[in-house]
């Protein structure tokens, strides 16, 4: 088994309308959507950990030299669409396995009951010292 994060950011896809400004309707059945996602997740023995992150207002950057006391700053923040809002830990047999995860993640529903086709980047857990040289 290999480890994956599925990482999503706040780009909406095919979409400009934030979530909070969507129909009530259209954001339960999104959630919907990523819940039984997790759900059958869960029930198959893949999911690790599933989480979403708060607002970045929230976040705080820790520079640090090892000698001085850390500088801890409100920023700079990327771009909101560049701002990661969760991520999903998978343990799956395959790379194939994690990208069916992430499209399903990626087809999510939107305003209207489209799909948001929002972009889920898949990264693998590094798993020995050898990743460290696989650029």
């Amino acid at each position: 088994m290999t480890k994956f994060m599925l990482l999503m950011s706040h780009d909406g896809g095919n979409t400009d309308i934030p979530m909070l400004e969507w129909d009530e309707a259209d954001r339960n059945a999104h959630m919907k959507h990523l819940g039984d996602s997790v759900e059958r997740l869960r029930q198959s023995g893949e999911l690790v950990e599933v989480n979403a992150l708060t607002w970045p207002r929230h976040a705080k950057v820790v520079r640090a030299n090892g000698v001085s006391a850390p500088v801890l700053t409100d920023g700079p923040y990327a771009e909101a669409k560049e701002v990661l809002a969760g991520y999903t830990m998978v343990d799956v047999e395959s790379e194939e396995r994690a990208l069916e995860i992430a499209a399903e993640q990626s087809a999510a529903p939107g305003p209207g009951g489209v799909p948001l086709e929002q972009p889920i980047e898949v990264r693998r857990v590094m798993d020995g010292d050898a990743d460290l040289h696989d650029f």
